[in-house]
């Protein structure tokens, strides 16, 4: 079982200027406390059930690129991209910086995208839920064809890219690892099946059967199972005891859960308490 944090809020004590050294120390802990992942919210606002919408947010890959000068073998990515905030061309580009100054423990997280309001806000597009499926779809197969250093022309209905020449090549090959966040059945399940590494659900009830369908897709593209990492993400707070996060753990994995990343609004309070996860999970 893998342990990773997300960091969903930046209200750390002392205010803006605490940010930057707050963020890096729970960087720092969280990777010297043995965690597999870190993870920051690819939002431009702070999202309605974390905070107040005018709360600090930071820039997602800024944030990563500073937490990967600070840690030596955590991997880092988003939960998860929206589509629609980044050019495809320039989304690879940027995802492979990270890997590459990381050491090639980059992940491309990605979505669908969802909050209308940030995108209004900052004057980016939000076209319809159909169309921003496709642009995902088109995004996935860009990225894979930029890492795999074919530089052919790619022609689809939302974007064209000329010549699609990614140097320098991520480091991790044959690509930084692929997730595609979402428990929608009928495409983010079938995405998961025909692009990515991994796939992000919710800890619910609906979880066995979210994954009987990645199953099914995974049968109808003629992709093993078993090579999709399954990640859920589930709440932490500074009260939740050891025993109570190991539990989830456990229950978790029984379900056929690979990774599960506690998501703490107050990751500042929680690093030391999941660093004793981690070593007991990794123990029993």
């Amino acid at each position: 079982m893998r342990i990773g944090l997300q960091i969903p809020a930046f209200t750390f004590p002392g205010g803006v200027e605490q940010i930057g050294p707050e963020f890096g120390r729970i960087a720092r802990d969280a990777d010297q406390g043995g965690l597999d992942s870190l993870w920051v919210m690819d939002h431009f606002f702070q999202i309605p059930h974390v905070g107040p919408v005018e709360d600090p947010m930071l820039e997602a890959y800024t944030a990563l690129a500073y937490a990967a000068a600070l840690t030596e073998r955590i991997t880092l990515g988003t939960m998860v991209t929206g589509v629609i905030f980044r050019h495809p061309g320039v989304l690879v580009k940027t995802v492979t910086t990270l890997d590459v100054l990381s050491g090639g423990r980059a992940w491309l997280a990605i979505g669908a995208a969802w909050n209308e309001e940030e995108s209004v806000g900052l004057g980016l597009p939000f076209p319809p839920t159909a169309e921003r499926f496709e642009q995902l779809e088109e995004t996935l197969q860009i990225a894979l064809q930029m890492w795999k250093g074919d530089e052919s022309p790619y022609r689809g209905r939302h974007h064209t890219l000329e010549r699609p020449l990614n140097s320098p090549q991520s480091l991790r090959r044959p690509h930084p690892r692929i997730l595609v966040g979402g428990g929608g059945e009928k495409k983010t399940l079938r995405f998961v099946a025909k692009y990515a590494d991994a796939c992000n659900l919710s800890d619910g009830e609906e979880l066995p059967h979210k994954l009987r369908v990645l199953r099914e897709h995974c049968e109808r593209e003629g992709r093993p199972y078993e090579e999709i990492e399954k990640t859920v993400l589930t709440i932490i707070t500074p009260d939740t005891s050891v025993e109570e996060a190991v539990e989830v753990a456990g229950r978790l994995g029984e379900r056929g859960v690979d990774h599960v990343i506690y998501s703490a609004f107050e990751p500042h309070r929680v690093t030391d308490l999941l660093a004793r996860v981690r070593e007991r999970v990794g123990r029993d």
